[in-house]
């Protein structure tokens, strides 16, 4: 009811089982609780936690400023109301090294399946902007063969993003992802790929899995679960899918309001408050205490 009923553990075994199915997993981004129940429900095979969308939600730009105080927590709240596994953006990790295992520490203890790190100097930006700066390739294998080191259950995933592909090139993207692996990284993000032909040599270098991002208006065709099925990547995230999808309806939603001054034309648009119970399970709360769901929507 207020947990699922899934323990931690199995929802990590089940994640590194599934990896090795031959079939690409789906893991929209949420950006709350809610949405996260809503992609259960709806047959997804995972969840992405966000670090720019995090930030968005904030009110602050994709720039590293969170902490790993905020973006825990929050991975928290969402990760433990489905029984599917949660993979969480932790952008640089947070510091150095030795944040680096500290960041891998509490993830585990608060319930995600796996965690990615970037190869980006800080402030940090956006993987789909232009003018990035990344740490050289010895740094970012320090950081993630501590947080290899520091992890306690087998079956968290240790997720090495490089963001090289933009400022150095696809060969030397490829370069620093297999010095990444050798240094711990099970499963690599290469970010900003710019077609499928890029996509395939990828997959050709790397013998962990990959993940794939298809994120909107950004430098990555956004390319079908068919087509990155048969170019064999294990996962795909939309990560910021749902925030947008909210927010133009959000929008224009308020605009109606301002200019019109009633919601009254807007209510076909909007999620029912009996569909809104729903996904909540608010009818199963009444076995706990008959008199929070006592009456008729």
């Amino acid at each position: 009811m207020l947990f699922n009923t899934k323990s931690v553990a199995q929802k990590r075994a089940d994640f590194r089982k599934a990896l090795t199915s031959g079939k690409t997993l789906q893991f929209p981004g949420a950006f709350s609780p809610l949405v996260a129940m809503l992609i259960e429900q709806l047959g997804f095979d995972g969840v992405y936690i966000s670090g720019a969308v995090l930030s968005n939600d904030l009110g602050l730009p994709d720039v590293g400023m969170t902490t790993l105080t905020e973006v825990s927590q929050r991975g928290r709240a969402i990760s433990r109301v489905t029984a599917l596994p949660a993979i969480i953006d932790v952008d640089t990790g947070f510091g150095e090294p030795m944040s680096c295992a500290r960041t891998v520490q509490e993830m585990e203890e608060l319930g995600l399946a796996g965690c990615h790190f970037e190869d980006q100097i800080n402030p940090k930006r956006c993987g789909h902007l232009d003018n990035k700066g990344l740490v050289d390739s010895s740094s970012m294998v320090k950081k993630i063969k501590a947080a290899a080191d520091a992890k306690r259950d087998k079956n968290f995933l240790i997720i090495a993003r490089t963001d090289a592909r933009a400022s150095e090139g696809l060969e030397q993207a490829i370069d620093r992802a297999k010095a990444y692996v050798d240094a711990g990284a099970e499963m690599i993000f290469p970010e900003a790929l710019q077609d499928e032909g890029e996509f395939e040599k990828f997959r050709k270098a790397i013998k962990v899995p990959l993940l794939a991002n298809m994120t909107e208006f950004g430098k990555s065709k956004l390319l079908p679960l068919k087509t990155l099925n048969s170019l064999g990547y294990n996962l795909v995230i939309y990560p910021v899918t749902t925030l947008r999808l909210a927010m133009k309806a959000v929008e224009d939603g308020l605009k109606e309001i301002k200019t019109k001054g009633t919601q009254e034309e807007l209510l076909d648009q909007m999620q029912h408050r009996k569909r809104l119970y729903e996904i909540l399970h608010y009818e199963d709360y009444n076995q706990f205490d008959q008199s929070i769901f006592n009456f008729k929507v």
